[in-house]
């Protein structure tokens, strides 16, 4: 289904609001097709694909055209232990019945999703695919691709609906040292060889200081900060707008709306790209959630509406709803006020999804602009869900901004919760229980979310978990064994802390 006029409004951060426009996954001339594919290709000689693993991360490869064209119909082998590994290609410390040992982690069957199609301006315009992942003829669970486009195919099957989604993506950018440190320039640039020898604390952001939507600091590295809005542009995952945030050597872009599922495809080539640009540039763009103790973290707010067939956003309501309960829902639908209250009774159930990491919960702090328990309010920054309807916008522009993720997400998994749990509430018809921001009573303190990776597994894993409602056992199981993983090797890691504190005291 093409939408051709969807706007919503979604702010940049701050009080600034910024208009941001659906656009297309693909902006080139030509549109993938089995048909066509070989004439669009046919001054190459290789393609580049790559999937999205269980951190978010692209996993991916370099093929011949002739083996990428033989693929397009059945497929190509790519070994399931990506989804066996975390993000330093150590083997998951509990297996699960997605990929195992004991199955020689088999192959999955990668089939390359045209609809991507995209050339990479770092990599001299090579063509790019995404793909997804299934086995056996069946979608593999993990794969967040296909997690996040059946709960797309769900809505637009049972209402004619479709999600579109915006992001605003935080993220602080280092100078990247050679391994001796920023002593000699012309060494080559190495931050591995660097922190294997020296202490992050030592790494020099690229402007020290706060200064938020400063009009002066980007021109300092200008020539990294326009080829990285340039260069999303030609790969189609386009800038609405960015700025300086308050932090040292921090910028905010946030992304043109899309379609829920291109949305997610789009945050993950947008890092893809900043990491890319910035080796060109001697950059490190950091997504860390909370990449520094004492400053703001960096946050990965993702704004989302549902369209019908006709465009029309159905959170909006028609007239005004002078019984409403509260008056910060008389311009929200029906619809819009389940989906709200299925959000807020499975946000904590979902917690991990939205925070992934350990280091997710070290930015959701108070103080520092970041929600740390179950609230919404219309137009409250400080709340877990904001509400954007009228009179502070257009009817058209009405939806939710859910301000629990980092920069860290897993784009396609984080939406997958939104839209389940949203979805959910409809479909039982939910209330909203929780007053909004600002009117609750001083002695009705609100419900604190999971505030450790280890709280937020509890409640995900869990056999009565409204995660196992709105997911497949399977992939609950799965990713809470991820999420294990990595509370094990923080448990067994010696910290910096830990050693400054007790080398000499104990």
């Amino acid at each position: 289904m093409t939408i051709n006029h969807a706007v919503i409004q979604c702010s940049n951060g701050g009080d600034s609001p910024g208009l941001l426009r659906m656009h297309s996954n693909q902006s080139s001339d030509h549109i993938a097709t089995r048909d066509n594919i070989a004439e669009l290709l046919k001054n190459d000689v290789k393609v580049k694909v790559a999937g999205v693993d269980c951190d978010g991360l692209l996993r991916g490869k370099m093929m011949a055209k002739s083996k990428f064209l033989a693929s397009v119909d059945g497929g190509f082998a790519m070994s399931s232990a990506i989804f066996g590994w975390d993000m330093h290609d150590l083997l998951h410390v509990t297996e699960t019945s997605i990929t195992t040992s004991s199955e020689g982690y088999a192959d999955f069957l990668a089939t390359p999703d045209l609809t991507t199609f995209r050339r990479l301006p770092f990599e001299d315009n090579i063509p790019f695919f995404l793909v997804t992942f299934s086995s056996q003829g069946r979608p593999v669970s993990a794969c967040g691709r296909s997690l996040l486009g059946s709960i797309c195919e769900k809505l637009l099957d049972s209402r004619g609906y479709t999600a579109l989604a915006g992001v605003e993506l935080e993220f602080m950018n280092f100078q990247t040292p050679s391994e001796d440190g920023y002593q000699d320039h012309s060494a080559r640039r190495n931050l591995a060889g660097y922190l294997s020898r020296h202490s992050a604390k030592n790494l020099r952001p690229l402007t020290a200081g706060m200064f938020g939507y400063s009009a002066t600091r980007p021109v300092a590295y200008k020539e990294y900060f326009y080829q990285l809005f340039d260069g999303a542009e030609k790969l189609s995952c386009n800038i609405e707008s960015y700025h300086t945030e308050s932090g040292p050597g921090v910028l905010e872009v946030a992304l043109q709306v899309s379609p829920a599922k291109e949305m997610a495809d789009k945050v993950t080539m947008f890092k893809f790209l900043a990491k890319a640009t910035g080796i060109e540039h001697d950059v490190t763009p950091c997504f860390m959630a909370k990449p520094v103790y004492g400053l703001p973290g960096n946050s990965g707010h993702i704004h989302l509406s549902l369209v019908d067939a006709d465009g029309k956003n159905v959170f909006a309501r028609d007239d005004l709803d002078t019984d409403a309960p509260w008056p910060d829902v008389a311009s929200l639908s029906d619809l819009g006020r389940h989906f709200l209250a299925g959000i807020l009774d499975g946000l904590e159930d979902v917690m991990v999804l939205f925070a992934p990491t350990i280091n997710s919960y070290k930015r959701l702090v108070e103080n520092h602009w970041a929600p740390v328990n179950v609230s919404w309010g219309l137009e409250h920054r400080l709340s877990s869900v904001r509400l954007v309807s009228p009179p502070t916008c257009k009817p058209s522009a009405t939806r939710f901004e859910v301000r629990l993720p980092g920069a860290d997400l897993h784009p396609h998994y984080a939406l997958a919760a939104i839209l389940g749990l949203g979805w959910r509430g409809v479909e039982k018809k939910l209330g909203i229980k929780v007053p909004p921001s600002g009117s609750r009573p001083s002695h009705d303190a609100a419900t604190p979310l999971p505030n450790t990776l280890e709280r937020a597994l509890a409640r995900f894993r869990a056999p009565g978990s409204v995660s196992r409602e709105i997911f497949p056992g399977e992939f609950v199981d799965f990713f809470a064994a991820t999420r294990e993983h990595e509370i094990q090797l923080y448990r067994e890691a010696v910290t910096d802390w830990e050693f400054n504190r007790y080398i000499e005291t104990v």
